[in-house]
């Protein structure tokens, strides 16, 4: 098909603002989905998306209107799936900005614009559910103009639910989005935009075409490990994969090329003709960087294999999600994986257990922190394990993220006090209109990953909406907190935290180890620990053994020959005997933070 008949968009917006519901409203509209296979969330392949109602991975389709070829990209809204958002804006020439009409223009309405503004895109503002009793058009208006800059001369308004103003949108996307440039004519390059594992056809790459076409049979290479490889099928997605026998310069679609191993594909990579080495790459995109870290183990050390083949497979089809093997003395041998954050990393931990049918146990997550030693190497650490000797540290630095709060002017004095308590520092205030205020903070991450976004949601009675995006690492009075049991340090326990709440961190892991760590017949310390200065303490008191239960009546001096045999025995095993900790007490410890967020 020419270039001037085909439209790339992608509909962009906050959660819940409607993105999938106009999606399945196109889609009937076009006819590319017959009424009688329809249903809600079509585009939501996974259970997971389905169950949450949300958008976890961009979905891509082919429609036909009035002899355009439409190919729309539906994608996610919640902050930690933004760089889904990113991987799909490259795939496009325009994105439709989705604003729900009652409830305004949110955090992530303001962070996907920016983003599709930076990409060059040909942004489109619409308004959705104005059937809604409660729909304020006017006044999102005013937000998408005031607060964001927008042109809202033509906006449009529309309601997923009810199919009102789909045919305006298709029209729109026709009138108002530009056609794609290329050349077919040109050597082959496409954009590699996404790739997932199929266990009988092997890899399945998804694709824009930019310059050149794929046919079947045609011998292609990845120019970033220059590996050639002869295409087996192209299709499209409509939205079923659909085998086709071309895909031109400006088409959406996917091949596949029988590959069987996972290190090949590279998410942001330039597909180029095999022997063909003058093709200029198509700008890719930046690696993601992790800000959330956990370990997941096997149950079983025996399904330690099948847990690896599980996430190098998601690992293929979330390139955001990282992985590296490491092992615990209280866990054996696992992962160190990196997220975006919470809730990437629980969609992820759900994810594995159903696809891969292994039970894991998932550590609390932490953060990444800097130390510079004295010799001015700067370390990325990613564990307590990992800090160098403290006399050879010079700055310890931890990763402070730029927080955008909408929220009612009514909720600024309690959303304030919340970012003070957890070291926060106030940038600036902002408004959209009367009803919506942006208050810019900075955080430590590690302040934030945890219970901040419950908390907001609390002090602005459910009405705040918060994205955030990382600052860098800045110098704070970071301490290594060491736990001892019985005088021996436990390495698995150790947490990095700052030194005004570690003593509080520290009576928390002590009182989990106390519930957990079985009693002895002698009495077991437990302490925290800064360095040589222990700051807090917790005893596991003795099992006592009833040793004068044979003695009934008698001399009582009988039954204090016995009580001092049985004190000098309990002193012997306190010199000798260690502590064996249960696996059960490493976990309470590692889920408790999580545990205290429940209780609160």
């Amino acid at each position: 098909m020419r270039l001037e008949h085909i439209r790339n968009f992608c509909i962009i917006a906050h959660v819940d603002h409607g993105k999938s519901t106009l999606a399945d409203r196109l889609l009937l509209r076009t006819g590319a989905v017959e009424q009688r296979v329809f249903r809600d969330q079509l585009l939501d392949s996974m259970d997971i998306e389905r169950e949450r109602g949300i958008t976890i991975k961009a979905s891509a389709v082919r429609m036909m209107w009035q002899g355009k070829q439409i190919n729309l990209i539906d994608t996610p809204g919640h902050v930690d799936f933004s760089y889904e958002v990113s991987r799909a804006l490259h795939a496009c020439e325009g994105a439709l900005l989705l604003v729900d009409a009652s409830q305004g223009v949110e955090a992530q309405t303001v962070a996907n614009a920016y983003l599709a503004i930076e990409a060059g895109l040909d942004v489109i503002p619409a308004i959705n559910k104005v059937e809604l009793p409660g729909a304020q058009p006017e006044l999102v208006i005013d937000q998408l103009s005031t607060g964001l800059g927008l042109d809202t001369t033509g906006i449009l308004r529309v309601s997923g639910k009810t199919g009102l103003g789909v045919d305006d949108v298709l029209k729109a996307v026709i009138d108002r989005v530009r056609p794609p440039e290329g050349d077919p004519a040109a050597p082959t390059r496409a954009l590699i935009y996404d790739a997932a594992y199929d266990d009988y056809r092997g890899v399945v790459v998804y694709v824009r075409v930019f310059d050149g076409t794929l046919r079947r049979g045609m011998k292609v290479q990845f120019l970033s490990n220059l590996s050639e490889w002869e295409i087996a099928e192209v299709g499209v997605f409509r939205p079923e994969m659909e085998k086709v026998d071309v895909l031109s310069a400006g088409e959406v679609g996917y091949f596949v090329a029988n590959l069987k191993t996972l290190e090949h594909v590279k998410v942001g990579d330039t597909i180029a003709p095999a022997k063909e080495r003058d093709v200029v790459p198509v700008p890719g995109f930046k690696d993601p960087k992790p800000l959330v870290f956990c370990g997941i183990y096997p149950a079983s050390s025996q399904d330690f294999d099948d847990l690896r083949k599980a996430i190098e497979k998601l690992h293929l089809n979330d390139a955001s999600f990282t992985f590296h093997p490491e092992s615990s003395e209280a866990l054996g041998f696992g992962f160190r994986c990196g997220f975006l954050g919470l809730l990437h990393m629980e969609i992820v931990q759900q994810r594995l257990e159903r696809h891969a049918n292994v039970d894991i146990i998932q550590t609390a997550p932490n953060v990444t922190y800097e130390v510079v030693t004295t010799d001015g190497e700067t370390r990325r650490i990613e564990r307590p394990a990992e800090l160098p000797d403290p006399a050879h540290i010079k700055e310890f630095r931890e990763p402070i993220v730029r927080v955008s709060i909408i929220a009612p002017p009514e909720a600024i004095g309690p959303v304030m006090a919340l970012v003070t308590d957890r070291r926060g520092t106030f940038v600036k205030q902002d408004y959209l209109g009367p009803s919506r205020t942006i208050l810019v903070c900075d955080l430590p991450l590690s302040e934030m990953v945890f219970d901040f976004h419950d908390l907001m949601k609390s002090a602005t009675r459910g009405y705040g909406t918060m994205d955030y995006e990382m600052k860098g690492f800045f110098p704070a009075d970071l301490v290594r907190l060491r736990i001892l049991v019985a005088a021996d340090e436990v390495d698995a326990l150790s947490v990095i935290c700052h030194r005004e709440v570690a003593p509080r961190r520290g009576r928390e892991i002590l009182r989990a180890l106390q519930k957990t760590i079985p009693r002895q017949l002698f009495e077991i310390a437990l302490q925290a620990a800064i360095g040589g200065k222990i700051i807090a303490r917790e005893s596991i008191t003795a099992l006592r053994k009833n040793v004068t239960a044979k003695c009934y009546g008698g001399d009582v001096t009988r039954k204090r020959k016995l009580l001092e045999k049985q004190k000098e025995g309990k002193k012997r095993m306190r010199q000798v005997g260690g502590v064996e900790i249960p696996q059960e007490a490493f976990l309470s410890v590692l889920g408790s933070r999580r545990e205290e967020k429940k209780r609160k």
